[in-house]
């Protein structure tokens, strides 16, 4: 393997391969990759750490700054994931929360051909959101080279705004526009450059991690209630009953 292919890229070898295991073989395979994935994610608790103060900090001195995730394929769709909660689960407005994906919104539901290699696009669709410096802007990418994702976060760099690359690649290009750089090495899939496997679920708890921390530290959590969560169904207006019988 050339040593500019990244790991995620790269074939399993610490099993037979995963289609010639048994069904419960396999699961119990993935399983414990997945498990991997949340020790690699511990791995870069301090880089974690840098990224919810760095954050906080930007957010409480730029009242109007926004999160934006930006990102291509699976890693746009979980940034897009951990984004839309941000309303219901802490009521932070949504004008302050924004996605910049490869392929725009269509990408959330389909592939969309060639859409992280148009670099050409990434500097259209950040110059139209007008990224500034007061904005937060998280990148993630899993081999850490997509074309699309580095030039937004190359853009918004320049434009002064606080940049997270996240990359799970270690040697990944996104982390040369990161401000705080997040390495989550997850290395090989069990289902070769699958990774919507343990790399997603690598990110995901990552971005998870990241945004409730931050929420906390912005005070919409006391005593583990949701105290700020908006109650847009039935289970969660007797969810907010609760909370506020509680804060009585």
């Amino acid at each position: 393997m050339s040593q500019n292919i990244p790991k995620t890229e790269f074939l399993y070898t610490k099993s037979k391969p995963i289609d010639h295991l048994s069904i419960f073989d396999g699961i119990t395979l993935m399983i414990e990759e997945q498990k991997r994935a949340a020790l690699d994610v511990k791995k870069a608790s301090k880089s974690i750490e840098f990224a919810i103060n760095e954050i906080y900090d930007h957010l409480l001195l730029h009242q109007k700054g926004r999160l934006i995730y930006v990102g291509a394929g699976t890693s746009g769709r979980i940034g897009v994931q951990d984004g839309v909660e941000l309303f219901p689960t802490f009521n932070w407005p949504k004008n302050r929360v924004k996605y910049i994906l490869a392929g725009g919104k269509n990408a959330v539901f389909e592939a969309v051909e060639n859409a992280e290699d148009d670099k050409t696009q990434a500097k259209l669709t950040i110059e139209k959101l007008l990224v500034n410096k007061k904005d937060v802007v998280i990148g993630l990418a899993a081999s850490g080279n997509t074309p699309f994702t580095c030039k937004v976060m190359e853009i918004a760099k320049n434009q002064g705004a606080l940049t997270i690359a996240i990359s799970n690649n270690p040697k990944g290009k996104i982390l040369n526009f990161g401000k705080v750089k997040i390495v989550l090495d997850t290395k090989e899939e069990v289902i070769c450059g699958s990774t919507r496997l343990k790399a997603g679920t690598a990110q995901k708890i990552c971005l998870n991690i990241i945004s409730s921390m931050v929420m906390i530290k912005f005070g919409r959590i006391k005593n583990g209630l949701m105290i700020d969560m908006v109650p847009t169904n039935k289970k969660l207006r007797h969810r907010k009953s609760i909370i506020d019988y509680k804060k009585l």
